[in-house]
């Protein structure tokens, strides 16, 4: 499953990090952070991706303080 979300992060070098960690995730397939559009986008095998975007939110403050993912 595809799903992209919308961020908050303050540089290209911390959105570069945070794809890196997020990739190295179980249940990870897939991941994108683009800066310019403050989105990311994941993919995996899961159809309910909160527990890792939860994961992922723990994984961003701690490269960005400011690091935040919406849910809708």
């Amino acid at each position: 499953m595809k799903k992209s979300y919308k961020i908050e992060i303050d540089c290209a070098n911390c959105a570069a990090k945070v794809e890196n960690a997020v990739k190295k995730l179980d249940g990870v397939n897939a991941c994108t952070v683009n800066f310019m559009t403050q989105k990311l986008t994941l993919e995996t095998e899961a159809e309910d991706q909160t527990a890792i975007v939860r994961e992922i939110a723990r994984v961003g403050k701690k490269i960005d303080d400011d690091f935040e993912i919406s849910v809708k």
